[in-house]
């Protein structure tokens, strides 16, 4: 999967994803740290990635232009890199799933998966 990180996720979690992310990138590789919203939103949509952030930002962008860029919006409070990644890790066939239907633009993340 190809996501972008937004600046409310620590650049870090590059280091530790499994392979399946591994076209992975973060705002900070991309030289996008003092870029708005709007343009790393264009940044995302230009190359086909999607955003996963922890605020409401890219969903609202989303709502106001549509999408793609698809959006995982991880809304559990403030968690540690490997909670992200192993968030990702649990919901990863729901993810899947999100990816491929063109009805939806945003993933929700509300809780950790069991």
């Amino acid at each position: 999967m190809k996501f972008l990180f937004d600046l409310n996720i620590s650049y870090r979690i590059l280091r530790h994803l499994p392979d399946k992310f591994n076209q992975s990138t973060h705002v900070k590789s991309e030289n996008l740290m003092n870029a708005s919203d709007r343009e790393i939103w264009k940044f995302a949509k230009q190359n086909a990635y999607t955003v996963v952030n922890q605020d409401s930002d890219f969903n609202d962008l989303n709502s106001l232009y549509g999408f793609p860029p698809k959006i995982i919006w991880i809304r559990t409070g403030n968690i540690s890199t490997s909670d992200i990644i192993n968030l990702l890790l649990a919901y990863h066939d729901d993810i899947i799933g999100f990816m491929n239907n063109s009805e939806f633009g945003c993933f929700e993340i509300l809780k950790y998966k069991k």
